[in-house]
């Protein structure tokens, strides 16, 4: 290992010119990297990898951000909204596989009825389990008065991905209108922190335009932020969006799978205490990608219990795993991925960010 790396590796805290420092280094520098991730993993989280079982409930969008396969004008997409009951149903397998947790994620809507449906279907989610099922939800930019009234109905935990914290770069990504505002989605950040939730978000890696200190000025901005969770992974182009005009100037797939390992294991070194997700996207690239993340700093994984007929329309990019797969197969087959990877299952656990435990202690 280069002594600059070394010395960068051994600081407390990393600078800006660090974090790109690391984000260059090459093939093998890069291990000392992903080592010293999953010593820091080992001692605060510890080896032990934790579900959520995903439910993408409707691929219905109000937005037209310009990477999403299921935003709004794309007239391609066969838009489904799956019932109550199915929902319910796969909350149930999740309950009775002891993933302990559930996500759930759809399109962004915030009409009144779309609100309170949430609100009762996490409450029926709650009462069916006991009160025994960890509920995350994905569901875009709302008031803090209905963040507030899904906490209380039984989600805890809400993730609400950026996407990039550079502002000319969001733009470049997203239309510039109300509907994607830059500040909007920074003050909804800041609403969920308020109304109690562990706060989620994230970043994709290799857009178009974005440059290593966009990516770690992204790290610093979850370090300010005191985020309890991130769930970041490869950006992967889709043919119905109007970024994939921009193909040519993409780095490989490859590299931005490399880059992806790299900021999952910087994250880690940086907040050696907060949750950090193993994207589906990663598999997009690499057949046991998300076991790769696992083992360079990430302890959440997401298997797929959507119900199959409905996976491959809702498919934010190309080429997204595990889509013409039943929740029974995922669960077999991330099992052993996950011991293989070197890790102990979370079963029957919540697997809440121990760093949101400790910010509320303050």
């Amino acid at each position: 290992m280069s002594t600059k790396i070394q010395d960068i590796l051994n600081k407390t805290d990393f600078s800006k010119q660090d974090i790109v420092t690391l984000l260059n280094t090459d093939k093998n520098e890069r291990q000392f990297i992903f080592n010293k991730a999953n010593e820091v993993k080992k001692e605060f989280v510890g080896l032990k990898t934790y579900y959520r079982g995903l439910v993408e409930f409707s691929n219905e969008c109000n937005k037209n951000c310009y990477y999403c396969g299921i935003r709004a004008a794309n007239k391609d997409v066969n838009r489904y909204d799956i019932s109550d009951e199915q929902i319910l149903e796969s909350v149930k397998f999740a309950y009775e596989n002891k993933y302990a947790s559930v996500v759930f994620q759809a399109g962004e809507r915030d009409d009144i009825e779309f609100i309170d449906r949430i609100e009762n279907l996490l409450k029926k989610a709650k009462q069916i389990t006991e009160n025994k099922i960890g509920i995350t939800i994905s569901l875009g930019e709302q008031s803090l008065e209905t963040y507030k009234k899904w906490h209380i109905a039984g989600a805890h935990r809400y993730l609400l991905r950026i996407e990039t914290t550079n502002k000319e770069l969001y733009y470049k990504i997203h239309p510039n209108n109300n509907k994607h505002n830059f500040e909007k989605r920074l003050k909804a950040l800041e609403a969920i922190k308020e109304a109690g939730y562990q706060t989620g978000t994230g970043v994709m890696i290799g857009l178009p335009f974005q440059t290593y200190e966009h990516l770690a000025d992204d790290l610093l901005f979850f370090q300010k932020f005191d985020i309890d969770m991130v769930g970041m992974g490869p950006y992967i182009e889709h043919t119905e969006t109007p970024l994939y005009e921009h193909k040519d100037i993409l780095l490989p797939l490859t590299d931005r799978f490399d880059l992806s390992m790299k900021m999952i294991a910087i994250l880690r070194i940086m907040m050696k205490d907060i949750n950090i997700a193993a994207a589906t996207a990663l598999q997009a690239i690499d057949p046991i990608g998300r076991e790769k993340a696992l083992k360079v700093g990430a302890n959440i994984i997401m298997p797929n219990i959507t119900p199959t007929i409905n996976r491959e329309n809702y498919q934010l990019y190309e080429n997204k795993p595990c889509i013409d797969e039943g929740a029974e197969d995922c669960t077999t087959c991330l099992e052993a991925r996950i011991v293989i990877a070197g890790d102990d299952l979370g079963y029957d656990a919540w697997g809440d960010s121990p760093h949101f435990i400790k910010r509320q202690q303050k």
